[in-house]
């Protein structure tokens, strides 16, 4: 078996971290992966690391025609039974079947509710969420031709970020977050729910357009002095590690990659329920969840995971036996390589 991963994804983002964990991941079962991707020096070596053969190229606008020749030629030196495409940039570059000598099945995943006519070409599609499966079938795509496949995490585990290098007390009660700043991810809430736990710190980890906005809003709040913006980082083990819970205050939310790796990093969740979180979570067993954009009932939460030693106990443990029954790589994996054989039969 040969799987080709297409990505047009950005230098950081969760698609395009797993998008990486997957192609490293699938030798490790005896299926060969190659990659095409947008150029990105850093993310080619890393794949290349891992001993996964990449092509590089463009994914530009509409009048980018030089990528899907690019991803022709990878397909016809590397030859896969499947072209994985990830996300709709990639899925709408793939190269019409008449320009191939070598014809795989095209796939395409979807993270997301994106609009399918970037899809045409492919034959399949995968949802990493049973929501986002439902979608698609409804959007008027054959049931058939669609499959549920979640995303897995890395479980290794890390020595926690020593606090001091971050100004924070080793006592405080630590709340972290994680993911891009947009709106979408809803940290101005968790600012405003910050507000009401006034001796407990904040770290966010994650760059994008609002940070700005969420700095001046914290010094407008007041707790500027007990917040933390840390940029893009990878150490993500780390971090849960040093926290004491996880926060996901997103007010749309797909899935809530956060939740699984606190779940596999035995931390406890407090989540919006956005799609994705309500999903996973299932209140006051492995996590607790709140209303979307309700600062106060979470910071009532972040309190109760925080100060109930308890019942933060019996939320880990759950979250972790959550993430051993559907997410690890081992679990995940598997269920790739029984798809890819079906849809290549």
């Amino acid at each position: 078996m040969r799987v080709l991963g297409v990505m047009a994804g950005a230098p950081q983002g969760g698609a395009e971290a797993f998008f990486e964990r997957l192609m490293l991941a699938l030798p490790q079962t005896g299926i060969e992966s190659a990659a095409a991707i947008r150029s990105d020096a850093a993310r080619a070596a890393r794949l290349r690391a891992g001993g996964i053969e990449v092509a590089q190229a463009p994914f530009g606008g509409w009048f980018d025609f030089g990528t899907a020749w690019d991803i022709a030629h990878a397909i016809d030196r590397f030859k896969p039974d499947i072209a994985l495409a990830f996300m709709s940039r990639a899925a709408a570059k793939l190269p019409g079947r008449y320009v191939l000598d070598h014809k795989p099945v095209y796939v395409g995943r979807l993270g997301g509710y994106y609009d399918l006519k970037y899809y045409k070409r492919c034959r399949h599609l995968i949802g990493n969420t049973k929501d986002i499966c439902d979608w698609i079938v409804r959007q008027g795509w054959p049931a058939a031709r669609v499959a549920y496949l979640p995303n897995f995490v890395d479980a290794a585990s890390a020595p926690a970020v020593d606090r001091a290098t971050l100004d924070t007390p080793a006592d405080a009660k630590l709340v972290l977050a994680l993911g891009r700043l947009h709106e979408n991810k809803a940290f101005d809430v968790l600012l405003a729910a910050m507000a009401k736990l006034p001796k407990a710190y904040l770290w966010i980890a994650g760059a994008g357009p609002l940070e700005a906005d969420l700095r001046a809003r914290a010094q407008a709040l007041g707790i500027a002095a007990r917040v933390r913006f840390l940029g893009w980082r990878s150490d993500t083990a780390a971090l849960l590690a040093a926290c004491d819970v996880l926060a996901c205050p997103s007010r749309h939310e797909p899935l809530g990659n956060v939740v699984i790796e606190a779940w596999a990093q035995n931390r406890p969740v407090v989540a919006a329920a956005a799609t994705g979180p309500a999903a996973l979570i299932e209140d006051g067993r492995n996590g607790l969840l709140v209303p979307v954009d309700d600062a106060d009932a979470l910071a009532a939460s972040l309190a109760r995971a925080c100060d109930d030693g308890a019942l933060a106990k019996g939320l880990v443990q759950e979250g972790a036996f959550s993430y051993q029954k559907a997410y690890t790589k081992e679990a995940v994996v598997r269920l790739y390589g029984e798809f890819f054989d079906a849809v290549r039969r």
